[in-house]
């Protein structure tokens, strides 16, 4: 009868004590979730139950599994216990990491519901998620190192590591060169405010929209849904145009190539029309004017804004297609043409002064082009 108690008692009571402790905490932050409203933190840290049950339940075995009275597992007690040990490391990491994630998210919506500025929202958010990261990395760092410190052997190979730590740190930060300068390229973009998440830049010749950043990479969304990854080491150390810097208000152009007998005072007052029907221009300011001129051509400019980049791309791609389209129904005299008609030379004897083909005549006899006023260019041929 004894083998049968002792382990239902170990294993039975551990798993009635985890899911006792698991209950009572779940209640104990719903109640504080519910007088709190203002405080996210409470409702966040239910999600830390799974793994505070698996650490709890992984400690009660660890310390009573050998009172278990289980022939098996006093045989491979050492096994067990290794084993359980290690679970107990990996759950205990797990637990610290959803703790530091679950404050830094109720950090980070606070602070969100507070703040009306985007670009403050946007720097705290790539601020907190670089934050996460590290703080990932440093516990699965210290878990892995805990957990390899359990074995014996590993013990003393540390021991002898230490001895030559020096120089095994200057190897190790000469072949981790990269990865360390990406490292701190990161921690910097994220302190410095050199880019956020959701900022509008121009990379490499590229526009879009900063999705993801992270300790190594950061992932640029272009218009057409596309992902350029890039390290984090080429924004500290190349230029680069961010257009949500100091403000996602925008300033567009567009231009023209007009023949210059295009009506410009029409043009503009066609431009302002124009604008009023277009929901995405925010009204700030709009000008129209010629910035150049060439032999054929006359270069008209319009600039128009809008509050961000995606509605300056609309409001420069309306303006441009409704102008052209006006242009072309009501004066098409305006557009560009091309001269496609031969030139016309001067008459026979100005065009014989000019090259001076004056005075010679053929050897037969015959008049020159120029005598008889022909109005082409005169044959070259043996006089």
């Amino acid at each position: 009868m004894e083998s049968v108690l002792r382990p239902l008692i170990v294993i039975g009571g551990s798993v009635v004590i985890t899911l006792l402790v698991g209950w009572l905490v779940d209640r104990l932050l719903r109640r504080a979730d519910s007088r709190h409203h203002e405080t996210p933190l409470w409702g966040l840290l239910r999600l830390c139950r799974p793994p505070l049950q698996v650490v709890i339940i992984t400690a009660l075995l660890r310390g009573s599994y050998r009172q278990s009275g289980i022939a098996w597992v006093w045989e491979h007690r050492a096994g067990i216990g290794q084993i359980l040990t290690l679970v107990l490391i990996g759950a205990s990491a797990w637990l610290v990491v959803r703790i530091a994630a679950t404050v830094v998210e109720a950090s980070y919506a606070r602070y969100a519901t507070g703040t009306r500025d985007p670009a403050r929202v946007r720097r705290v958010r790539t601020q907190v998620t670089l934050i996460q990261r590290v703080v990932i990395a440093v516990v699965t760092v210290v878990a892995i190192a805990a957990m390899l410190l359990t074995f014996p052997p590993m013990r003393a190979v540390g021991t002898s590591m230490l001895a030559s730590a020096g120089l095994l740190g200057i190897v190790a930060g000469v072949a981790a060169q990269s990865t360390l300068g990406n490292l701190f390229a990161g921690l910097q973009i994220a302190f410095g405010d050199m880019v956020r998440i959701g900022d509008t830049v121009v990379v490499d010749g590229e526009w879009g929209t900063i999705d993801e950043i992270t300790l190594t990479f950061l992932a640029v969304r272009t218009w057409d849904e596309r992902r350029i990854t890039m390290p984090v080491s080429y924004f500290t150390s190349q230029p680069f145009e961010n257009w949500s810097r100091g403000g996602v208000q925008m300033t567009g152009t567009v231009f023209f190539h007009l023949d210059h007998s295009a009506p410009v005072a029409a043009m503009r007052e066609k431009l302002r029309d124009l604008l009023g029907d277009i929901a995405t221009w925010d009204g700030r300011d709009w000008s129209l004017a010629v910035t150049d001129t060439t032999p054929t051509t006359i270069e008209v400019r319009a600039v128009v804004t809008a509050k961000d980049a995606d509605d300056i791309w609309t409001v420069r791609c309306a303006v441009r297609e409704q102008l052209i389209g006006w242009l072309r129904d009501h004066h098409p005299y305006a557009l560009p043409r091309i001269a496609t008609a031969p030139a016309t030379l001067p008459p026979g004897k100005q065009w014989a002064e000019l090259t001076g083909s004056g005075g010679r005549s053929r050897s037969n006899g015959a008049a020159s082009p120029s005598d008889r006023g022909d109005a082409k260019a005169p044959r070259t041929g043996r006089g």
